[in-house]
């Protein structure tokens, strides 16, 4: 059975907003002396009743909840991965968890070092050197200087900047700082490692190196607690994830399956949509209109959310003829996770490949889908999103000096997930490929000369 090194017991914490201590000298004193007799602050909006009822006043509405409630068991070995939106409160969280700041209420249970990675610079004083803000990181661990002395080249050599390890931190660029903070926290071998985002500024290879770094520390027997807006970093390399909204866990499972929820409820996305057929802004016009999008793989009627992007991969555009003998077309546009503009299909007949005998021919009334398969494996891992596009071909009644016209353009109407799900993930691969695409070349070496 696993150990359990980290318990979270009805954690709340809320910040009062605008207002940065009394207002008076009578005000902070009274705070003051109700702090060190255990009694709650006087002048706070919150009282112990609410506090325990889990009611959220709104008597003034100067005060936010940044968390409510959370309780979370985390086990030796565990890589979770905490999601949610800009201010969810993953980032309050984990300042808890690294004790930078104190919950309203609740209790925090922590058997071992923690060892934590929030905001840029966090840990480092900008007038010691590289390698004097090593030391120090060791000592607020426990480490003794022999001790850190033993980790030194691995981290320096880890973090890149050998060069500049006796130059004042604070003449480091913000990616030079995060790599040496990750190198300290991961190589300074705390029983749990607590990451915020700050990985995003890392270039791609250091990226890569950490997301693999972070594999080994897991097989080691150490935790990790990961927060993350890549949910392909998510996904590939946390076997557990929770899901905060406004300050509360809405879920705790499967990584798989918190992905595939927080895309979903990141606005009806993630795997399919369907659009309102009773709602006065249905896509479309007098000639057509959208029905859904969706994308399958395994020839599977039911949506996927998270693909693996060794296997073919169907888009499926569904719509609706309104005029019988309407040229329709469709079309959809790929992005990725940085709004990246892909490549564009459309099953016009100069830009597909095959024979597409409904496309731009004159339709019945009713409903059609139109498959486009993109074959893998092609995506590289990562998010990406999808534009659905509905279009026709001038009509007599209809003039256009273009060969085609857009009915509706749904720009980025749904998102899934590209995975390595295949053998190199096994190998500890952990991570995206360089480059935007990931497709297999044919290769052949031959021996010349001895």
């Amino acid at each position: 059975m696993s150990k359990r090194v980290l318990e979270v017991r009805g954690v709340s914490k809320y910040y009062r907003l605008g207002v940065i201590g009394g207002q008076t000298l009578q005000q902070d004193i009274s705070r003051w002396w109700a702090k060190i007799n255990g009694k709650p602050d006087p002048l706070s909006p919150i009282v112990e009743d609410e506090l325990e009822k889990e009611v959220i006043p709104n008597s003034d509405k100067d005060y936010i909840w940044a968390l409510n409630n959370i309780n979370i068991d985390v086990n030796e070995g565990e890589i979770l991965g905490i999601i949610g939106h800009n201010g969810a409160g993953k980032s309050t969280l984990l300042k808890i968890l690294s004790k930078i700041t104190a919950p309203t209420r609740g209790e925090v249970k922590i058997k071992g070092r923690i060892g934590s990675l929030l905001e840029v610079g966090t840990g480092f004083h900008p007038e010691l050197t590289g390698r004097e803000n090593i030391y120090l990181n060791g000592a607020i661990l426990g480490m003794t200087s022999t001790e850190v002395s033993q980790k030194l080249d691995e981290i320096t050599h880890f973090s890149g900047v050998e060069k500049y390890i006796d130059t004042p931190v604070k003449r480091y660029s913000s990616g030079m700082i995060v790599r040496l903070g990750f190198a300290v926290a991961a190589h300074l071998e705390p029983e749990i490692l607590v990451i915020d985002e700050v990985l995003a500024v890392g270039d791609f290879s250091f990226q890569k190196k950490c997301l693999n770094k972070m594999g080994d520390i897991s097989r080691e027997g150490r935790t990790i607690l990961l927060v993350s807006h890549n949910m392909a970093s998510i996904n590939n390399i946390c076997n557990r994830a929770i899901i905060l909204k406004n300050g509360r866990s809405i879920f705790d499972g499967k990584t798989s399956d918190a992905v595939s929820a927080y895309l979903k409820k990141a606005g009806g996305t993630g795997g399919q949509i369907a659009w309102d057929q009773e709602s006065d802004n249905i896509p479309g016009n007098e000639y057509a209109q959208l029905i859904s999008m969706s994308v399958h793989q395994d020839g599977n009627l039911i949506p996927c959310q998270n693909i693996d992007l060794f296997k073919d991969i169907e888009i499926h555009i569904s719509y609706r003829c309104l005029i019988p003998e309407t040229q329709l077309y469709t079309a959809f546009w790929l992005k990725d996770a940085n709004m990246i503009p892909i490549l564009s299909s459309a099953n016009l007949p100069h830009t597909r490949k095959g024979d597409d005998k409904l496309s731009c021919n004159p339709h019945k009334s009713g409903i059609y889908t139109s498959i486009c398969t993109i074959p893998g494996p092609f995506l590289n891992e990562g998010g990406y999103h999808l534009t659905a596009i509905l279009g026709m071909l001038p009509t007599d009644n209809k003039k256009s000096e273009v060969p085609w016209i857009t009915i509706t353009l749904q720009e980025d109407a749904l998102s899934f997930i590209a995975c390595d799900m295949g053998e190199m993930r096994k190998e500890g691969n952990y991570g995206r490929w360089l480059g935007i695409l990931r497709i297999p070349f044919e290769w052949n070496s031959e021996f010349i000369s001895a």
